[in-house]
C-alpha cells in the first residue's frame, strides 16, 4: 500500500482498502483470467435481463395493475434501475474485482455490512437460478408436448400433480455449471449465440405485431382506479399497507407505480454485470458500458413489447399466464406462439448461466477473504475459472431446482437486488467523502442527489412488497448474522492482518 492510503479501520466495520482488494486479484492461484470486452458484459446484461418477464407480466400487470399504461411503469421501473446503475457503474469502474456489491460495501461501508450483503446476493442468485431452471423446464416440457414426447409425470417436477423430480431443470444446471467451469469467453460465446436467437424472437414479436395494433385497444391508456381487495392476510399484503395503513391501487396513476414494483422483476440481473468486473480486460471503460448499455436495450424492447401487446388485444382480455402468444391467437396467427414459447425457452438458458456466474463470483470473493473457507477461492489451473465453488453451488442449485416447488420464494429475489441497490448507493456517498483523491474512470452524476433518489426508490419498491418476503428475508439476515461472528470474523484476512496474524 501506498503511504497516501490510509489504514483499514478496525472492529465490525473495518473496511479493506480498494489497493488491497486489487492487489489480491494478482495472486496467480486466486486470479481470474481477464478474457471480457464492452460486448460480452452487454450481451451478458441483455442475457440475463430478458427473460419471462418479457413474455409472461406484460401483460399480467396489465390486465391486473395498470392496463395500456403498462408501458409507463416499465419506464418507472427502468428508471429506479437506472439510479442503481450509475452507482454500480462508478463501483465497477474504480473497484474491478469478482464480488460485485459485497466487494463495493468491504471497500467503503465495512466488513459486517459486505458480510450482509454477499450473504444476501448468494440467496438471490441461488434462488433466482432455481426459480429460471424450473420456469425453463416448463416451456421446454410444453414443446415437447406440442411435437407428442411426453416425460414422466413423475420426473416433471413437484408443480405438475404426480410429479416429485424436475429432471429438466436438474440437467440443466449441471451443464451449466460444466459451461462455467470450462471458462468465461466459452460462457460468452454461447450467451452471444443465446441471445441473438432470443432477440431476434422479441424484434419479431413487435414488429409482426405492430400490423395488428388497432387504436381503440388503447382506451383508456391510464384506466380509473381500483382499490385492490388483498382478503385481510397479512402474509400477501404489501408492508406499506400494514405500516401506515396505506392501500396501492391498481389503474389509475398510482397504479402505474404499483405495476412497477411488479415488473422490476423483468430487469434482475443487470447487477450481474458488475461480478464479472475482474475478468474483463479493460474495466475502467467497458464496465460502465456494459452495466448501462444492457440496461438501455431491454427498456427500449419493453417498452416496444407492452405497446405491442396491449395495442393487438384489450388490456380486459389479455391472458395472464401467455399474454403475447394468445394476443397472436386472438389475431388468427398461432404460429408466432410457437415462435415465442421457443424464444423463452432458449432465452432462458442464458437467464441461468448468468445469474449463476454470478452467485459463484461472489461466494470466490467472500472466500478469498478468508469469510467462508479458502479452500474455494482457488482458481483451475488451465481453465482460470472458480471451478470449486461453481462445482458444489451448482450441484446444490440443481437438486434444489429438481426437488422444490419455490414459486412462493420467487419474491425473495427481488428484495435482495433491492437490498443490494440501497447498499450499492449509500457506498458510493461513503467512499466520495473517505477516498475523494481516488480515480474514479466513471463518475456517478449529481452526487448525493442520485445516489439518495436510488436509495428512496428502492426503497419503495421493497416496501411494496408482501409481509411474508419480509419475514423470509429477516431470517435469511439473521442466520447470515449468526454464521459471520462463528466463523467468518475469525477467519477474515483482513482481521488477521490487523492483529499481526496473518500477512497481506
Amino acid at each position: 500500500m501506498s503511504s497516501s492510503t490510509p489504514p483499514p479501520s478496525g472492529g465490525l466495520f473495518r473496511t479493506k482498502t480498494i489497493e488491497q482488494s486489487i492487489q489480491d486479484t494478482e495472486e496467480p492461484e486466486h486470479a481470474l483470467r481477464k478474457s471480457l470486452s464492452a460486448w460480452d458484459l452487454v450481451v451478458f446484461g441483455v442475457g440475463v435481463i430478458i427473460g419471462t418477464g418479457i413474455f409472461v407480466l406484460t401483460g399480467k400487470v396489465a390486465k391486473e395493475n395498470a392496463g395500456p399504461a403498462t408501458a409507463l411503469a416499465f419506464v418507472a421501473a427502468g428508471i429506479v434501475c437506472a439510479l442503481a446503475a450509475l452507482c454500480y457503474a462508478e463501483f465497477a469502474s474504480t473497484v474491478p474485482v469478482a464480488g460485485s456489491a459485497y466487494t463495493f460495501a468491504y471497500a467503503s461501508i465495512g466488513e459486517l455490512p459486505a458480510w450482509i450483503i454477499g450473504w444476501d446476493l448468494v440467496l438471490e442468485f441461488a434462488l433466482g437460478t432455481a426459480v429460471v431452471a424450473v420456469g425453463w423446464s416448463g416451456y421446454v416440457r410444453s414443446l415437447m408436448d406440442n411435437i407428442g414426447w411426453h416425460l414422466p409425470t413423475g420426473l416433471q417436477g413437484p408443480d405438475v400433480p404426480g410429479g416429485t423430480f424436475d429432471i429438466l431443470a436438474f440437467i440443466l444446471v449441471l451443464v451449466l455449471t460444466v459451461i462455467l467451469v470450462l471458462g468465461m469467453k466459452l460462457s460468452a460465446r454461447i450467451t452471444a449465440l443465446v441471445v441473438a436467437i432470443k432477440v431476434t424472437v422479441v424484434m419479431i414479436v413487435i414488429v409482426a405485431g405492430l400490423f395488428f395494433v388497432v387504436g381503440d385497444n388503447y382506451k383508456p391508456f391510464i384506466p380509473d382506479p381500483v382499490t385492490p381487495e388483498t382478503g385481510g392476510a397479512w402474509a400477501t399484503a404489501p408492508l406499506v399497507q400494514l405500516m401506515f395503513g396505506y392501500e396501492p391501487t391498481n389503474f389509475g396513476v398510482m397504479g402505474i407505480f404499483t405495476a412497477a414494483s411488479i415488473v422490476f422483476f423483468a430487469f434482475i440481473g443487470f447487477d450481474v454485470v458488475a461480478t464479472a468486473a475482474e475478468e474483463t480486460k479493460l474495466p475502467q471503460r467497458d464496465m460502465p458500458r456494459g452495466i448501462l448499455g444492457s440496461l438501455l436495450i431491454c427498456t427500449v424492447l419493453y417498452v416496444a413489447v407492452a405497446l405491442v401487446v396491449t395495442g393487438m388485444q384489450h388490456y380486459t382480455e389479455l391472458s395472464v399466464s401467455a399474454p403475447l402468444a394468445d394476443a397472436f391467437k386472438s389475431v388468427g396467427h398461432p404460429f408466432y406462439a410457437g415462435v415465442i414459447s421457443f424464444g423463452a425457452a432458449v432465452g432462458l438458458t442464458t437467464v441461468c448461466l448468468i445469474l449463476l456466474l454470478g452467485q459463484t463470483r461472489v461466494f470466490f470473493a467472500m472466500s478469498r477473504d478468508g469469510l467462508l473457507p479458502r479452500a474455494f477461492a482457488v482458481t483451475h489451473p488451465k481453465f482460470g475459472t472458480p471451478y470449486r465453488p461453481t462445482i458444489l453451488l451448482g450441484v446444490v442449485i440443481a437438486v434444489i431446482a429438481g426437488f422444490t416447488s419455490i414459486n412462493e420464494l420467487a419474491t425473495l429475489v427481488n428484495i435482495g437486488t433491492l437490498f443490494a441497490f440501497v447498499v450499492v448507493a449509500a457506498g458510493v456517498l461513503v467512499l466520495r467523502r473517505t477516498r475523494p483523491e481516488l480515480p474514479r474512470a466513471f463518475r456517478t452524476p449529481w452526487v448525493p442527489v442520485l445516489p439518495l433518489l436510488s436509495i428512496a426508490a428502492s426503497l419503495w419498491l421493497m416496501l411494496n412488497l408482501p409481509g411474508e418476503t419480509w419475514v423470509r428475508f429477516g431470517v435469511w439476515m439473521v442466520l447470515g448474522v449468526i454464521v459471520y461472528f462463528l466463523y467468518g470474523r475469525s477467519r477474515s484476512r483482513l482481521g488477521r492482518a490487523l492483529s499481526g496474524g496473518e500477512p497481506r
